[in-house]
């Protein structure tokens, strides 16, 4: 179990995406693991590129959703906050309808920084997305 919380559960970090861009986009968290959390969005007018397909900063925002999430149920939040440092994404499969799912999983969870893979797959469980995004882990003010 890598939560700080050691009895986390989904419906405590919901919240989290209120009032926020993963939210408008249609974000929904579905699954929390002992070391991965999934969320998954809709590919819809607001999401799509001009050509109708999944656009790439849509994706993007579900990976970086996903890792700062989950970095922020790794630390202790009355000591810490996290947030994105760098994000990378290749795009492997164009998407043009349904629903996508992204799965974030730790690579590296340090004191200063976290590491996240998060793939996104979509409805027939084909990759569409593989990013890694670096978290900075800051004391609180």
């Amino acid at each position: 179990m890598i939560w700080f919380k050691k009895d986390l559960q989904l419906h405590e970090f919901i919240h989290l995406g209120n009032n926020t861009m993963g939210e408008h986009i249609g974000i929904e968290f579905t699954e929390l693991g002992t070391d991965f959390i999934k969320a998954s969005m809709p590919v819809d007018a607001r999401t799509k590129q001009p050509y109708g397909l999944l656009h790439g900063g849509a994706s993007c925002v579900l990976a970086e959703t996903l890792g700062s999430v989950a970095s922020a149920m790794v630390i202790d939040p009355e000591k810490f906050i996290c947030v994105g440092l760098e994000i990378n994404a290749n795009h492997i499969r164009g998407v043009r309808e349904g629903r996508v799912t992204g799965t974030a999983t730790p690579l590296h969870i340090g004191a200063t920084t976290h590491v996240w893979d998060i793939k996104i797959y979509d409805e027939r469980e084909k990759l569409v997305c593989v990013s890694r995004l670096t978290v900075a882990i800051l004391k609180k003010q």
